[in-house]
């Protein structure tokens, strides 16, 4: 299954991303309150950017009339979010992209155009607040041609019941390494990520230990040449 504009405007979150626990997933009544309650807090009438640090930088699925590097100053990547759907499974979770307080992140912004800003952000809460897992925020975030504009960026909800506060690269990478669901594998995604920080030059550290030791777990099994090459 290949996450794309097409599938996320039928998709029904019921099913179309694995078995979800009922008591989680978000009804559209809700993800329409939680859209139209960021909205109403938009900071002024400048363009709405969004901060893709995971996938959304290499398939945001979405319309957007500029895309630019930058960096988010106070949050770190962290794989802090149990996957149990997409990538993962209830019987087998493994661990998704989130951000967490602290450091600094780099990756892609996006301007959405202002005429389709809502069925835009629709797709968007679709994709990313299946169960309400993320907080929408709005950040200033520094663009890499000096800019600084107002952007909207998941957080981790660290109420939510799926959060993980255990992060340590020992305990996650055995979980990624096994994972899979319907969108791929869970190690797929991270040297995805990887892949695509290295493509646009950018670093983070957070990420080195991790990805060395689920490599470690996938080689004796002759799996990670099998999974980068069936998902290039």
């Amino acid at each position: 299954m290949v996450l794309t504009r097409d599938f996320l405007m039928k998709a029904d979150c019921k099913t179309a991303f694995g078995s979800i626990e009922e008591s989680l997933l978000w009804s559209p009544e809700q993800r329409s309150a939680s859209l139209a309650a960021t909205i109403a807090c938009r900071p002024d009438n400048s363009p709405v950017w969004i901060f893709g640090y995971g996938s959304l930088m290499w398939n945001p699925a979405f319309e957007y009339e500029e895309s630019a590097a930058g960096t988010l100053v106070g949050w770190h990547r962290a794989f802090c979010l149990r996957l149990t759907a997409g990538r993962g499974t209830a019987c087998q979770p493994g661990r998704m992209l989130a951000l967490k307080e602290g450091g600094r992140t780099t990756g892609l912004a996006y301007r959405l155009p202002e005429a389709m800003l809502e069925d835009e952000l629709t797709l968007v809460w679709k994709r990313e607040m299946i169960t309400g897992c993320y907080l929408p925020t709005w950040c200033k975030l520094e663009l890499d041609d000096g800019r600084v504009v107002n952007a909207l960026v998941f957080i981790m909800d660290p109420r939510h019941p799926l959060y993980e506060a255990d992060t340590r690269a020992e305990i996650i990478a055995p979980l990624i390494a096994a994972a899979s669901g319907p969108l791929g594998t869970n190690a797929q995604y991270l040297f995805s990520l990887e892949q695509e920080l290295i493509n646009r030059g950018m670093h983070d550290d957070c990420l080195d230990e991790l990805v060395n030791k689920v490599r470690d777990w996938l080689q004796p099994k002759g799996d990670e040449g099998d999974l980068q090459t069936h998902f290039a």
